[in-house]
């Protein structure tokens, strides 16, 4: 992520009442003002950024380093109200260079933007005094951003004047030369927040938002995408929604708990602990086969008779069994009673003998 500390220079001269670019190249410069500051710092949570002005009376630093909105925005307002003159480039970025000089955080990378709409020949620049500042400002590792609209366009040109100070100036593609022309359909934010001037910090704002969407979406595309919200941006509102989620996630397991569940069918073992005090069963007698077919009106007076005959010998089988039951529980009273007889017997004599030898 890009770690610096940027100085945004704004052209307030008399061009930019110009209309070329709507509603007019100071509006359309604040809304790229706007943007580059929200870029920045959101690219990274130290970066800071300053606003100045290049005409008027003289330069004049309205920030010098901020990441509240609201003084850009004031800043904006405030040299709206000091269009006037010409713009003096030089002396703006030397003015730029000794406000970066003195940032707070000295880790922040130095990066200066100027957004000039002022044709180049009125500014009494040479490309001598040009090549010196970019010595100048190479030496102090600060990068320079040129984004050149409306008049500040070189027509004609082979090479650019300010193309050859970025080049000159330029340390491993640090710095950039932007040239927007006026349109109807494209805005100059639009132009800016395409080109290579915002590129580092767009795909630092990306990767963020990334990181972001993957650690929210762990399991099932994750809580942003599930609920179309940034718990960054809105956590209470994200709060509510997955509380309201769980909610319904558990309305529906118990919902489906009490009806989704086939009856419980009864196993073996609680067949037969219900049917043990029951006389069991006998397997059934297969019925003829031509008696599932014919129904009882149909029926001929031969297959009645084995009906009736397969019947009766259903019941005299289970008769016998009874009989031969109960036979058996007869003989061991019998045996039983045998037993006891012979015991009082013996009883009955030894207590005999007993009493003839008292006598």
């Amino acid at each position: 992520m890009p770690l610096e500390a940027a100085m945004i220079i704004i052209d307030n001269s008399e061009y930019m009442r110009n209309g070329d670019y709507p509603p007019t190249r100071f509006d359309a410069q604040g809304d790229a003002v706007h943007l580059i500051f929200e870029t920045k710092c959101d690219s990274n949570p130290e970066s800071t950024v300053g606003v100045m002005t290049m005409a008027g009376k003289a330069p004049e630093i309205l920030v010098t380093s901020s990441r509240e909105p609201g003084q850009v925005l004031q800043a904006i307002h405030s040299a709206s109200s000091m269009i006037s003159g010409s713009a003096d480039i030089l002396t703006a970025i030397n003015v730029a260079q000794l406000a970066l000089k003195h940032r707070s955080n000295k880790m922040l990378r130095q990066r200066i933007v100027v957004l000039m709409g002022s044709p180049l020949e009125g500014t009494d620049v040479k490309e001598s005094t040009l090549a010196g500042l970019a010595k100048k400002l190479k030496k102090n590792n600060i990068a320079i951003d040129f984004v050149c609209f409306g008049d500040a366009i070189e027509e004609g040109a082979d090479v650019p004047v300010l193309k050859k100070f970025i080049d000159s100036v330029n340390s491993s593609e640090n710095s950039h030369y932007l040239s927007v022309p006026p349109s109807q359909t494209q805005l100059l934010a639009d132009a800016i927040s395409r080109s290579s001037v915002l590129a580092a910090d767009r795909g630092a704002v990306d990767d963020a938002m990334a990181d972001i969407t993957n650690t929210a979406g762990g399991s099932g595309g994750g809580e942003f995408g599930e609920l179309g919200v940034d718990p960054n941006l809105d956590p209470e509102l994200a709060m509510a929604l997955r509380m309201s989620l769980e909610e319904e996630n558990a309305r529906r397991a118990v919902a489906e708990a009490a009806s989704g569940q086939p009856p419980s069918q009864p196993t073996e073992a609680q067949s037969s602990a219900s049917g043990s005090s029951s006389i069991p069963a006998m397997p059934p007698t297969p019925a003829p086969a031509h008696a599932t077919a014919v129904s009882p009106e149909d029926m001929d007076e031969d297959a009645m008779l084995q009906q009736a005959l397969a019947m009766s010998q259903q019941s005299e089988d289970v008769e016998m069994s009874d009989h031969a039951a109960a036979p058996a529980h007869a003989e061991d009273d019998e045996d039983m009673d045998e037993e006891e007889a012979i015991a009082r017997a013996i009883q009955m004599s030894m207590q005999k003998d007993q009493g003839e030898e008292k006598k």
